[in-house]
């Protein structure tokens, strides 16, 4: 019977993240490595099963398209920012994400804290659909239609007043947002305006 384990995954010097259950699926001595399944479903699929059933299979590679090292690169950019949205200072972790500043599927798009922001929800999606771009020298933009539209007290304070103030970064200088990410975002958000 195979046993669920625990995976300590380290996330900074003294923290770490656990991932349960995790099961060895397979055992590579000759390499000095194993193979985890990392839920449940992936624990029973052997090659001739994939093989045999096409909607698993399907479903079997989607999962493993999830972004596994999410929840590490988020603990480690909220640390980095001390649990504070870089654009508005928001200091309540569970509604605080780790926005890529070159996303995912860019080349330079990795998880690592100086590709990473911490930002509240709302201005996470700002920045994802380009309603708010940051400057190279750190500097928040709204897109200009943005600033001239009439709304309610979220776009006024959430977004228009964010307008031309600068991001908090982090205390350390190896972890602050690197500069030639910034600007090709940045380019991407003028041109998206």
């Amino acid at each position: 019977m195979r046993l669920p384990l625990i995976w300590f995954i380290a996330v900074a010097r003294g923290v770490f993240r656990a991932l349960y259950p995790v099961f060895v699926v397979a055992d590579e001595p000759e390499h000095l490595r194993v193979a985890l399944a990392v839920d449940e479903g992936q624990r029973f699929l052997t090659p001739e099963a994939v093989l045999a059933d096409d909607d698993r299979r399907r479903y079997v590679q989607r999962m493993n398209r999830l972004r596994l090292h999410q929840p590490v690169f988020r603990a480690r950019v909220l640390a980095a920012y001390e649990g504070r949205c870089t654009i508005c200072r928001l200091g309540h972790r569970e509604l605080l994400d780790a926005a890529h500043i070159l996303a995912d599927t860019h080349p330079r798009g990795t998880p690592v804290v100086p590709n990473g922001l911490a930002m509240c929800a709302i201005h996470h999606r700002a920045f994802e659909a380009n309603v708010l771009g940051i400057r190279p020298d750190h500097v928040v933009e709204i897109r200009r239609d943005i600033l001239d539209e009439i709304d309610g007290p979220m776009l006024r304070h959430g977004l228009q007043e964010m307008a031309g103030t600068t991001i908090t970064r982090p205390g350390r200088a190896l972890l602050a947002p690197d500069p030639s990410r910034l600007e090709e975002r940045y380019e991407q958000f003028r041109a998206a305006g």
